[in-house]
């Protein structure tokens, strides 16, 4: 296997694999992750392979925090190694703690950050992101308090999910207003079926000097070539959670794509791991992975195949940006 590749995140200096690991199968019911040992065998082949980008959040696993506790016994020892991340404030999952208030307010956020240092068994968290948006709360105030963390040092960046462009846009000016350090990431759905994105979070994101994470990159496992319209393995998050998403692919498309890719001698998985590093702003695709051979072919992907023009052409004629799709 090659060397991974890195780059950096955004406007910022900080320097992230070029595939992350995501780690929201930590303490997955179901899966081969839901154990302590599973978690710390797929984290340690992760950092084999080269992988320094662990994104995680409090709300993973079967309880809240249980993701976060299980990559803090699992980085025992490898903490320098990591660029550690982590997520705040969801605004669809209830808080532990009764009076939390507004998920983007200054006190929420204080309460939070001590949680996740606590079960990751850090004293930094290397990039803090705010998971959806908070309406309650002038952006104002979130960014104020997450810039307090950073000169702290108990934060060293922060970024956004779930934002849409005039959020990240208006995020980004109100932080240069205000003379506070500005989100650096966006984490937004983005795939070769969701491409939503591309119409205007993506443009923002290059102008604005916002590096982008896409989640679900491979549409839970869709492009790594291991499905077809009669399904895949029993064992995936896919069929045990969400066989929907294969019983309403759009196969007709899907399988043209994976005719281009045997066209190209590329495997589907490195060739949709390639069309999205292409893609503007975008510094590391996170995959999530529930065996060491996973994290490996992943891994294996970061460098694997690059998209020409008339591939990209190609691409798009196939599974166009208007032709939008949701994992939900």
């Amino acid at each position: 296997m090659s060397e991974m590749t890195h780059r950096t995140l955004g406007r910022s200096g900080l320097r992230v694999s070029t595939i992350g690991l995501g780690c929201n199968n930590f303490g997955r019911p179901g899966s081969a992750t839901e154990t302590q040992e599973g978690t710390a065998r797929v984290l340690h082949a992760a950092l084999d392979a080269g992988i320094t980008l662990l994104d995680g959040a409090d709300i993973y696993g079967y309880a809240y925090g249980r993701s976060e506790t299980m990559m803090g016994e699992a980085l025992k020892g490898h903490r320098d190694e990591v660029v550690l991340a982590t997520k705040f404030g969801h605004a669809d999952y209830e808080s532990p703690i009764p009076h939390w208030g507004a998920k983007g307010s200054r006190r929420y956020i204080r309460l939070a950050v001590e949680g996740s240092l606590r079960r990751l068994q850090t004293d930094w968290i290397d990039l803090y992101q705010f998971h959806t948006p908070d309406p309650a709360t002038p952006i104002e105030e979130t960014i104020a308090a997450l810039d307090e963390l950073v000169d702290e040092g108990k934060i060293r960046y922060f970024g956004h999910s779930n934002f849409a462009a005039w959020q990240l846009v208006e995020a980004d000016l109100v932080a240069e207003l205000h003379g506070h350090e500005r989100f650096i990431s966006a984490q937004n759905e983005y795939s070769l079926l969701t491409r939503g994105a591309d119409r205007e979070l993506l443009p923002a994101a290059a102008a604005r000097g916002v590096g982008v994470l896409p989640y679900f990159p491979l549409y839970n496992g869709l492009f790594t070539g291991k499905f077809t319209r009669d399904g895949g393995p029993a064992d995936s998050r896919i069929m045990r959670q969400r066989p929907h998403l294969v019983e309403n692919a759009p196969w007709d498309r899907v399988e043209a794509y994976a005719a281009f890719c045997e066209s190209r001698g590329v495997g589907m998985l490195e060739a949709t791991v390639g069309w999205l590093l292409s893609r503007p702003a975008i510094a590391s695709v996170i995959a999530g992975a529930t065996t060491p051979e996973q994290v490996t072919q992943n891994a294996a992907a970061a460098d694997a195949w690059t998209p020409t023009p008339d591939d990209l052409a190609a691409i798009d004629e196939i599974l166009p940006t208007n032709d939008v799709l949701t994992s939900y």
